[in-house]
C-alpha cells in the first residue's frame, strides 16, 4: 500500500490610524464586561451543525451529516419531518450515496480516519474501513466497484475496493486534497486542495539586478525589496485506470481556500468555488474586491484544461466564502452556496458558456474585453446569476435534486430548501433539525469569525484569510510594519496563549490584533460583545493531530530527532508545551525593508500545517528553514548536521 507520510493610495496616515485605533484601544480598556451570550462551562452546547446533504429516492430523502453531534440525519422531504437519526462514533465530514441506492457511506475521524457503512434500510452502521488522516469528500465509481476517499491530512486519496470492503491503496496527492468529482465513465477524478502547495518564487530587486530565490537558494542574506511572487491553487486529475495523477490545473494566482468542486451531467467541464486573494497590493481598502473575491473556475475535461475564472461578487457587494456546489440535474444552472453571506447562487450554466465563448472568439461581453479580464470582471455574471438569500446562517454543503436546492445550514442547526423553475428561485424556506440552542461565547465567535455581514460591502469574513482559523498560505501587505514587505499568513491557534502577536509583534496580544482586524482589513467597527466572542472561540482552538504521529505517538526518528533539536539549541527559543520563548529575534532572514528587523518567534505547534515558512513565506520546506535559509547558524546550529540528523529533526518538529 502506498502511504506518503505524508485604489485609495498606498501612502498610510499615520494620524488617521491612531484616530481608527481609538475604538480598539478603549474596547480593550472597557473588557468583555457586556458579552450576553453564555460560555462554554454554563452550556454544553449539545449543537448538529449541518455539514455535508446528499439526497436519495429522487428527492424524497434527505441525508444530512450532523458534524458536531456525530450522527446523520433522515429527512422526508414530503412529510418535512425526520424520519430517523443515525448515530456514529465519530464527527461525520463526507457523506456519498452507493449507485445502487443502497449504501450511505459517511466519513469520519482524524488521525484514524474511518468510512461507515450505513445500510440504508435498516438505517444501521454494518461496517467500517480504516482509511487516512481525517477523510472527507468520497466518490463512488460506476458499478459500486470502487469507493475513493480525500484523506485531507495526510494529502492522498483513499481507493477502497467495495467488494473486499478494505483500501487497495492511498495515492498521493497535493496539498489538503478537500473535494473532488468523478466523471460519468469513471475515468477521472478531479480533485481541489484547499491550499497553494507549489514551489515559492521570489524576485528580488538587487543593486546587481534581479535575484531569483526559490527553495534551491545558497545565501542567507538578501538586500533590496520584495517585488512578486505567485502562489495559486490547483485541481489534480486521477486518473482511475492507472491510479496516478492524469494532470495538474493551476488556478490564478492567488486562488486559494477551493472549497468545492462538481462535474455537469454531460462530463464536459468541471467547476471548482474558491477565493482570489489579492495579496500583491496593500490591503488600503475592499471596495470592489480590492483585497479579495470570490470565484468560480470552469475546466474543460476533454483537454484538461482551465477554461476561465469567473467572479461570483457583483460591483459593492461581495459573495464571501462560496463553498458547496452542484448542477441541477439537467444541467442548465449551476447552483453555489457562500457561506459567508448566507446565499446561493444559482447561474444560467448555458448562457455562462456562450458569455465564454464570445469573449474567446475575441467578442467583448460588458467589461471583458478578452479571456485574461474575465477574472476582473465583477459584471460579468450580470443576467444570468440570481443571488438567493437563505434564512440560516453558514450555507455548507448542498445537494441539487428533483427541481429543489437543499442546503447543509451549519450554524442554523437547519437544512434551507427553495425551488428552481426554469431558472427562477421560489420562496425560501428553513427547516430546524433540532430544538434552538442558547448560544455559548465559543459558538458565538465562531459564527462571527465566519460571518462576511460584519465587513463592508461583505467581501470577506475574518475565515477568508484564516479558514478553519489558521492560515490561506499566501503573503498579505496588511501595512502595520510599512508598506511593500508582505508577510505570510499566521495560523490563529493558540494566538491567545503566545503573545506579542503579528510576524513582528507590532500587536501585543491577540485581543489588539482581533479589534484592529475590523478597522483596518474589513474596514467596520464591530461591538465589544462580538470581539469578546472572537476571542472566545480562538481561544477553543485545539492541534489537530500531526500525521507525522505513529498511533499518535512519536516515530523512532521524531525521538531521534528531539536530542538534535536540543542539540542545534532550537529548544532555547522553541520550549515546549508552546514552542516558543514570545521573545523577538532578528534572525536574518529579513528582506528589503525588513533587513536587521526582529521578528516574533512562532509557535512550532501544528507548523506541519502551517507552510510556507518564515516571515515572508519564502521556505517551501522544513529543510529550507533548517539548512537552505540558515546557512550561518542564526536561527538554530544546523549547517553541521548530517543528513540523518536533519531528517529526524524535521521529523520532530513536524510532529508537534
Amino acid at each position: 500500500m502506498i502511504r506518503p507520510s505524508t485604489k485609495h493610495s498606498a501612502t498610510i496616515n499615520t494620524i488617521s490610524i491612531s484616530i481608527l485605533l481609538v475604538p480598539v484601544l478603549l474596547a480593550l480598556v472597557l473588557g468583555c464586561a457586556r458579552t450576553v451570550v453564555k460560555h462554554e462551562s454554563d452550556n454544553a452546547g449539545g449543537y448538529l451543525s449541518p455539514l455535508e446533504i446528499v439526497a436519495a429516492d429522487g428527492g424524497k430523502t434527505l441525508y444530512i451529516a450532523a458534524h458536531t453531534a456525530s450522527s446523520i440525519i433522515e429527512y422526508d422531504t414530503s412529510t418535512k419531518r425526520i424520519a430517523r437519526t443515525i448515530s456514529l462514533p465519530e464527527h461525520p465530514t463526507g457523506l456519498a450515496l452507493s449507485r445502487d441506492g443502497g449504501t450511505l457511506f459517511a466519513s469520519g475521524g482524524v488521525s484514524d480516519g474511518r468510512v461507515f457503512l450505513i445500510d440504508r434500510k435498516s438505517a444501521t452502521v454494518t461496517g467500517e474501513i480504516p482509511v487516512g488522516h481525517t477523510p472527507g469528500t468520497m466518490v463512488v465509481s460506476p458499478g459500486d466497484t470502487m469507493l475513493y476517499v480525500l484523506n485531507r491530512f495526510d494529502n492522498s486519496i483513499s481507493v477502497v475496493d467495495m467488494r473486499k470492503k478494505e483500501e487497495l491503496l492511498a495515492a498521493p496527492l497535493l496539498r489538503e486534497p478537500i473535494a473532488a468529482d468523478i466523471t460519468p465513465d469513471g475515468r477521472y477524478i478531479l480533485v481541489a486542495n484547499h491550499l497553494p502547495s507549489g514551489e515559492r518564487l521570489y524576485d528580488y530587486v538587487t543593486d546587481g539586478g534581479i535575484l531569483m530565490i526559490g527553495s534551491y537558494i545558497s545565501t542567507g542574506y538578501f538586500q533590496g525589496s520584495r517585488e512578486a511572487y505567485a502562489s495559486a491553487g490547483v485541481v489534480l486529475v486521477y486518473d482511475t485506470r492507472y491510479h496516478r495523477l492524469a494532470e495538474l490545473i493551476s488556478l490564478p494566482n492567488g486562488a486559494t481556500d477551493l472549497r468545492g468542486l462538481t462535474i455537469s451531467p454531460d462530463g464536459r467541464y468541471a467547476y471548482v468555488t474558491h477565493i482570489i486573494g489579492r495579496y500583491h497590493l496593500p490591503t488600503t481598502q475592499l471596495e470592489r474586491g480590492w483585497v479579495s473575491v470570490n470565484a468560480m473556475s470552469i475546466i474543460d475535461i476533454k483537454h484538461l484544461e482551465l477554461v476561465n475564472t469567473v467572479l461570483l461578487d457583483d460591483l459593492d457587494h461581495g459573495a464571501a466564502n462560496p463553498w458547496g456546489i452542484q448542477c441541477t440535474q439537467d444541467g442548465a444552472y449551476i447552483c453555489i452556496t457562500h457561506s459567508g453571506t448566507g446565499e446561493v447562487s444559482v447561474i444560467d450554466r448555458y448562457a455562462l458558456h456562450e458569455r465564454l465563448n464570445a469573449v474567446a472568439r475575441g467578442d467583448t461581453v460588458g467589461a471583458s474585453t478578452s479571456p485574461s479580464t474575465v477574472q476582473t470582471d465583477l459584471t460579468f455574471l450580470t443576467g444570468i446569476r440570481k443571488r438567493v438569500s437563505l434564512n440560516g446562517k453558514g450555507a455548507r454543503g448542498i445537494a441539487v435534486t428533483d427541481g429543489h436546492v437543499y442546503t447543509a445550514e451549519y450554524f442554523s442547526d437547519s437544512i434551507g430548501m427553495f425551488a428552481i423553475d426554469d431558472g427562477v428561485p421560489g420562496a425560501v424556506e428553513s427547516i430546524q433539525l433540532g430544538p434552538e440552542k442558547p448560544l455559548t461565547a465559543e459558538r458565538a465567535g465562531e459564527i462571527y469569525f465566519h460571518d462576511a455581514g460584519l465587513c463592508f460591502q461583505q467581501w470577506l469574513s475574518c475565515a477568508t484569510c484564516h479558514p478553519d482559523g489558521r492560515a490561506d498560505a499566501l503573503n498579505w501587505d496588511l501595512l502595520n510594519d510599512g508598506i511593500g514587505n508582505p508577510k505570510n499568513t499566521k495560523s490563529l491557534l493558540y494566538s491567545h496563549r503566545t503573545p506579542p502577536v503579528m510576524i513582528t509583534g507590532i500587536r501585543d496580544r491577540a485581543e489588539t490584533a482581533v479589534r484592529a482586524g475590523f478597522h483596518f482589513i474589513q474596514f467596520t467597527a464591530v461591538d465589544e460583545e462580538i470581539a469578546c466572542a472572537l476571542d472566545a472561540y480562538l481561544k477553543s482552538l485545539e492541534p489537530v493531530p500531526s500525521p507525522y504521529l505513529e498511533n499518535g505517538r512519536e516515530s523512532a526518528a521524531a525521538k531521534r530527532g528531539r536530542k538534535v533539536f536540543e542539540k542545534a539549541g532550537c529548544a532555547d527559543c522553541h520550549p515546549s508545551p508552546l514552542f516558543t520563548d514570545l521573545a523577538s529575534y532578528d534572525v536574518g532572514t529579513g528582506a528589503g525593508v525588513d533587513v536587521g528587523r526582529p521578528f516574533d518567534t512562532p509557535t512550532l505547534v501544528e507548523i506541519w500545517r502551517t507552510k510556507p515558512y518564515l516571515a515572508d513565506g519564502r521556505a517551501d520546506t522544513m529543510y529550507d528553514v533548517l539548512k537552505n535559509f540558515n546557512q550561518y547558524d542564526i536561527h538554530g546550529f544546523t549547517q553541521k548536521l548530517d543528513a540523518e540528523e536533519i531528517g529526524d529533526l524535521i521529523e520532530y518538529v513536524m510532529s508537534q
